[in-house]
């Protein structure tokens, strides 16, 4: 039997992590928000995060040094980074990282429901 996919969105704008954290949830995924990532990593629900969707320019950890972070820990979450600054080497340094999806703010919904859905693509799904 499938479970539910747990996605977590961290990005330090309110307005983005909950319109995030809404399409997500609107298309059957159980979604959590944070405002950092130090908030996602002291949270209960990094052991059950399935995918990560995060800003790459918050004040503190970056949404590209929280994936080094989790995956130099040995804590593989399949990331999609999102990021309204777009930088040709930060993009390369986390395709580079394993992050699945670079995307530019403001993103198609579609494009990021696309992005997920890959970095889903494991057995887990929607309700």
């Amino acid at each position: 039997m499938k479970r539910e996919a747990v996605i977590a969105v961290v990005d330090d704008d309110e307005s983005v992590r909950e319109t995030t954290k809404g399409l997500i949830r609107s298309v059957g995924f159980s979604a959590e928000a944070f405002g950092s990532a130090e908030d996602f990593l002291a949270s209960d629900h990094l052991g059950r995060t399935d995918c990560l969707i995060a800003d790459v320019n918050m004040p503190g950890m970056s949404g590209l040094d929280l994936h080094e972070r989790l995956a130099g820990a040995g804590r593989v979450i399949p990331t999609i980074l999102i990021t309204a600054y777009p930088n040709e080497r930060i993009r390369m340094r986390a395709l580079n990282a394993g992050v699945r999806c670079y995307l530019l703010k403001p993103f198609a919904e579609g494009d990021l429901l696309g992005c997920l859905r890959a970095a889903l693509g494991n057995g887990i799904s929607s309700r």
